[in-house]
Parts: structure tokens; sequence; C-alpha cells
């Protein structure tokens, strides 16, 4: 296999590992099932399309180990004969802090993703609280919500 073919593999797999399905309005956490959560109700009063900045959990590491590998097998095929140790060990110092940039910047271009702040003015009380989540229910200003707060976490329901 040539080394074209290889980092073509390696990238595939590195966007690949980034990608996932983030947390959203109707995802929980494991912990979270099972227990028991305060509701209240309310009206969405305004919402406002907001970015969620990118995650930056462990690209760099993945792309510094893969940048090392393929630095210090070009560095020894560079170096050959006597000079093929150091070359491959710089070659690796290199990638690895090339591979380490790449890796980051694609994980948290990767994870950035759009969201709604919402401005709910509760039934009870009158007060308005911000939720901030994905909006796959399709909320809009005017409808009539139920605020689900479990441990901490508030999201936001339709009301039926």
């Amino acid at each position: 296999m040539n080394c074209k073919k290889i980092l073509t593999l390696i990238a595939g797999g590195l966007l690949l590992s980034a990608c996932g399905i983030g947390d959203t309005n109707t995802t929980y956490d494991r912990a979270q099932i099972g227990r028991q959560g305060r509701t209240e109700t309310g009206k969405v009063i305004s919402m406002t399309q907001i970015e969620v900045a990118g995650t930056n959990a462990g690209g760099g590491l993945v792309g510094a180990g893969v940048g090392g590998a393929l630095g210090g097998v070009g560095g020894s095929a560079l170096g050959g004969g006597k000079g093929s140790t150091l070359m491959a060990i710089g070659g690796a110092a290199i990638g690895a802090l090339a591979g380490a940039a790449v890796g980051s910047a694609a994980e948290q271009a990767a994870t950035k993703d759009l969201a709604y702040e919402f401005l709910v003015k509760k039934d009870t009380s009158g007060n308005v609280v911000s939720v901030v989540q994905t909006n796959e229910l399709n909320l809009r200003p005017g409808d009539n919500v139920i605020l689900v707060t479990i441990d901490g976490t508030t999201r936001i329901r339709q009301k039926y």
C-alpha cells in the first residue's frame, strides 16, 4: 500500500471519529435515566439562534499520534543509511506537532453546532428564564411549553 493510500485512510478515520451525535434537547445523559425531574409550565416569548463552540477533547492527541507515526516513517525513509534514526526522530516530532494542531482544529470544526436560546415566561411566577438547546421539536415564540429540570439541566418541551 502506498503512502498516499495510507494518508487517505488515516484522514478518513480522523474525520469519522470526530463526527458524532451531539447533545440535543431530546438526548439524555445515561445518569439521568430514571431520575425524577421537576416540571413547570410557561410560554416561549422569544428565541435566538446561537453558535455552540466546538469541543477539544482529544482530537489533538489522535492527530499527534498519527502525525508522529507518519513523520517517523517519512523521516526514516528520507534519512536512509546512518541518518535514518535521527531523521525518524525528527520527523516524528515534527509530525506530532503538526498532527496535534490539525487534529485539534478538525475536532473543533466537527463539533461546532447551532442551537437556540429560548426565553420562557413561567406561568406560575411570571419570571422569564433562558434555556439553551437545539430545536428538533420546532418550538416557536407563543408555544406553551413544559420546562423539565433534572439534575440542574433544564429542557423545554411542548405542552400537551
